[in-house]
């Protein structure tokens, strides 16, 4: 039998520090490929890509050329004021990721200058002579010179769950873990040239589709901006025909393209956006891609792994079985058969518990020591007892470990722990061996992983390890359900262990199917995907494919996972959500969204968040466009009725400016709507300007649209001109809309009355510009006398007014049915 390997001196060899500075020089830092920055123009110009934007600049281009400099100066402040906020929150976002990135920056133990010493991981060189101990990340690829009873979780590189012993000669990945055992390493490769570095820019290079949001938007725009040109064409050879000289009837139709469309939509969308992603950084959750927040709102199928996000990633015994019978973990009253099992589980063991109960090695090994120093056997007082003389460490293939130990008095033990349907077969086949196969079965059915423990041919038991679900795993799943968003399960355990934790967090109920990664990648149950919450013995590639079928079924995914193995489907998901604390660095840089606490609940407030910013969104579309239509109407009609053109194209602006500008930005920030949790967001197929908001928007419109023409009906008799009264009227029309249509206030403090604050400042403004003589001049309006100003002002706010009655009445008669 292999003799116990004795500890490598750790101090022999290594490069010198030197040299190490020269070869740092030459290949660079030991760290993941990043992208390059944005440049400032590159940022500016996407911004000014938009359609509606690009609109405004043409418009811009005409009013300069037409010699009208004070609409030039309102057209350009609009497009300063939405490409500077639309730039500084990408900076943001970009800023917070980055900062996260440094306070995770790994550290590596090195021999340099022969002693050993830590220095930062991206001051690696090839060469370079590592140190490994137990619970140690690899930080570079290496090549193992040295190694004792070595045992590495790939799982973040591989998706194998089960750690797997490593020799001399062979390779360690970047980004695994030491999980057992003790070893040194030549470093062969790093930073990009790593296998871990190559899976980074694989999935940097990754090019990603269009958000929801965008989508939307994009459609939105197209439309807005050809039935604006139609009208413009309409008011220009309308008001040539009724004798206008050509450039004031151009000007005038610049003027309603810039009244027909939300200009201020770009900033309203940046402002929710950064808005959303600021409080999401205060629950913990950073957003790496700004538009990711509002898909969110949009998400109705969460696929979640098991492994430290809906369980504690962390194993614990919860039970054990003897010849003599079931025992629970915390229960009293331990005979010899108990404490002969908790002997052997310490004496084949290489994990170590640190005075504060911290584990240092393999997660398994480490609760079968916490459960046995709960029952007081402890291994520093066995180790002395029985002093192992020889081991064969753990080994992927025979799917056990065997260790030998010479006891008091000469005595001798060989004890083998592993897999039941391994140790089982080396022991007596007799009526025990019978009873331990069904009690190792009806474990395994009910979630837990079963370690059989033998010595020699003799079995001395079986014990049941878990992953317990999260205290809030349950609340997690409720709470999505509530927001019609559905989990599904997809994780590598086997399936009875995949089965029991949906089962216990709810995601499924007793006796529900269970789909493994085999019949994926066979294309099975792909067309009835959405009747499958559970999928176990997942690989990395069929974790994508049932996102793909998902996503084919026209749902928007979420997926989270912290692993390496993880980032394709998290970059192949609608939005990637990594987990920031026991995540790797290529999971995160996968992922749109971070959880830098792990919790999923954090990611429930991150959804509420989405919602948010989307019907923030649409309810200032329903304001913009209600007011929009209003001046459109008001420009085309009333020349049918005898008023003439009632609007000089500064009023026009002006009014755009006031009501678009600081309170449809305020839009931005209104609180959420508890009635918005219960359904997600429209999918993307949606048109964001559906039946619904086009009614609302009729209606609102025509209702500005009346109150506007009544006030210049009844203003001239009051002293208010027909012109001013309508300019008036339209601007405090559209300001009661947003008073009328913004969210419920349920104890929102003062921070959260952006909106109204930004209406009652418009406002002054709106009267400010028929009383102050230089605004009059600027805008083209008349003096009026305040009575009747007064007036023009109750028969503005009166949409407003309608809109909130309606909905009262409309409240009551639902209660009264």
């Amino acid at each position: 039998m292999p003799t116990r390997t004795a500890p490598p001196d750790p101090t022999a060899g290594g490069l010198t520090t030197e040299t190490a500075r020269q070869r740092l020089e030459v290949s660079g830092p030991n760290a993941l490929p990043e992208a390059p920055p944005t440049p400032v123009l590159r940022r500016v110009l996407r911004q000014l890509g938009d359609p509606m934007i690009l609109l405004l600049l043409g418009a811009f281009v005409v009013v300069v050329v037409t010699g009208d400099l004070a609409d030039a100066t309102i057209i350009a402040v609009v497009v300063v004021l939405n490409t500077a906020i639309g730039v500084v929150q990408e900076v943001r976002a970009e800023s917070a990721i980055e900062a996260l990135g440094r306070m995770s920056a790994p550290r590596a133990t090195v021999v340099r200058d022969g002693v050993v010493r830590t220095v930062v991981a991206a001051e690696l060189v090839a060469d370079d002579l590592v140190v490994l101990d137990a619970g140690a990340v690899v930080p570079a690829d290496l090549v193992v010179t040295e190694a004792a009873a070595l045992m590495v979780d790939e799982a973040a590189m591989t998706g194998e769950s089960v750690p797997v012993s490593r020799d001399v000669d062979e390779e360690l990945l970047a980004g695994t873990v030491v999980t057992g055992g003790r070893a040194r390493g030549r470093v062969v490769r790093t930073g990009a040239e790593s296998g871990l570095g190559q899976i980074a820019a694989l999935v940097a290079g990754t090019v990603t589709g269009p958000t929801p949001l965008q989508q939307r938007l994009s459609r939105l725009s197209r439309t807005l901006v050809g039935v604006t040109t139609v009208l413009c064409l309409v008011a220009f050879v309308s008001s040539v025909a009724r004798g206008e000289a050509v450039v004031a009837s151009l000007i005038l139709a610049v003027s309603l393209g810039v009244a027909a469309i939300p200009e201020s939509l770009p900033a309203v969308v940046s402002v929710a956006l950064a808005l959303g992603a600021h409080r999401m950084a205060q629950r913990s959750a950073v957003v790496r891609w700004l538009p990711a927040v509002e898909t969110l709102g949009s998400v109705d199928v969460l696929a979640s792994d098991k492994t430290g996000t809906l369980t504690e990633g962390r194993m614990e015994v919860s039970r054990w079985w003897t010849p003599k019978g079931p025992h629970d973990v915390g229960a009293p009253g331990l005979v010899d058969a108990d404490r002969r099992l908790l002997r052997d589980v310490v004496l084949c063991n290489d994990a170590r518990l640190g005075a504060d109960g911290t584990v240092v090695g393999e997660a398994m090994e480490g609760a079968l020591l916490t459960a046995a120093a709960h029952h007081d056997v402890e291994r520093a007082e066995l180790e002395t007892l029985w002093p192992r003389t020889q081991e064969r460490p753990f080994d992927a293939t025979t799917r056990s470990m065997t260790t030998w130990h010479a006891g008091p008095d000469g005595a001798a033990v060989e004890v083998t722990k592993g897999a039941p349907e391994v140790v089982l077969e080396l022991v007596v086949p007799d009526a025990v061996a019978r009873a331990a196969h069904a009690a190792a079965q009806a474990l395994a059915e009910a979630g837990f992983r079963v370690i059989a423990v033998a010595e020699g041919d003799v079995l001395v038991g079986l014990v049941a390890v878990a992953d317990p679900p999260r205290a809030a795993a349950a609340e997690v799943v409720a709470a999505c359900r509530a927001a019609g968003i559905r989990m599904v399960l997809i994780t590598g355990d086997h399936p009875a262990t995949a089965r029991a934790i949906a089962e216990q967090v709810g995601i499924v109920g007793p006796g529900s199917e269970v789909v493994d990664g085999d019949a994926v990648a066979r294309g099975e149950h792909v067309d009835r995907v959405d009747q499958i919450d559970v999928y176990a013995r997942t690989r990395p590639e069929q974790k994508v494919a049932i996102l793909d079928a998902w996503r084919e079924h026209g749902a928007v995914v979420a997926m989270t996972g912290d692993g390496v193995n993880d980032a394709p489907a998290l970059r192949r998901a609608d939005i990637g959500v990594a987990m920031g604390g026991r995540g790797t660095e290529v999971a995160r840089q996968a992922a749109d969204l971070v959880l830098a606490d792990d919790d999923l609940r954090t990611l429930v407030a991150a959804v509420a968040e989405g919602r948010r910013v989307y019907r923030n969104i649409r309810t200032f579309l329903r304001y913009a466009l209600a007011g929009g239509l209003a001046e459109v109407l008001v420009i085309l009609v009333a020349p049918l009725v005898g008023m003439g053109v009632p609007l000089t194209p500064a009023m026009i602006l002006w009014i755009n400016m006031l009501t678009h500008g600081v309170p449809g930005v305020a839009f931005g920030g209104e609180p959420l709507d508890p009635a918005d949790m219960e359904h997600p967001s429209p999918r993307p197929a949606r048109r964001v300007l559906d039946r619904t908001l086009t009614r609302q928007v009729a209606v609102a419109g025509l209702l500005i649209t009346a109150v506007s023409f009544v006030a210049g009906w009844l203003g001239p008799d009051r002293g208010v001109p027909t012109s001013t009264a309508v300019f008036v009227a339209l601007g405090f029309g559209q300001l009661s809309i947003a008073m009328a249509v913004r969210a419920p206030r349920h104890g929102v403090g003062w921070r959260g009355r952006g909106l109204e604050a930004a209406v009652v400042v418009a406002g002054l403004l709106q009267v400010a510009a028929v009383l102050v003589p230089p605004l009059r001049d600027l805008v083209g309006a008349e003096p009026v006398e305040l009575r009747g100003l007064a007036l023009v002002v109750l028969v503005g706010v009166l949409p407003g007014v309608v809109l909130v009655a309606g909905r009262a009445l409309r409240g009551v008669v639902a209660r009264l049915v």
